[in-house]
């Protein structure tokens, strides 16, 4: 399964993420028991299954505390602010 990004995570309905959550999770079961007997070939696939979880479940939550995530590209242009000169006191 290929890693979703957040922003496309974030379209999803709240069911597509719970179910994809659940495809993950049993993929991760599975990958758990390859390793255990010694038959898994990509053993960076459980790590990266643990944050595609992760990632999923930190949008749901996002969802259900009504949290709206404006991307860096969407939001407006904001305005560094200014470093501010210190002078140096003179004893």
């Amino acid at each position: 399964m290929p890693m979703t990004k957040p922003s496309e995570l974030r379209k999803l309905p709240v069911s597509e993420l719970q179910k994809r959550i659940q495809d993950t999770k049993k993929e991760l079961m599975e990958l758990r028991f390859q390793s255990s007997i010694g038959q898994l070939d990509k053993n960076h696939r459980v790590a990266e299954a643990k944050r595609e979880i992760a990632r999923m479940m930190t949008v749901l939550g996002e969802k259900a505390k009504g949290i709206t995530v404006v991307s860096e590209a969407e939001a407006p242009a904001a305005k560094k602010p200014r470093a501010k000169k210190v002078q140096e006191r003179s004893r």
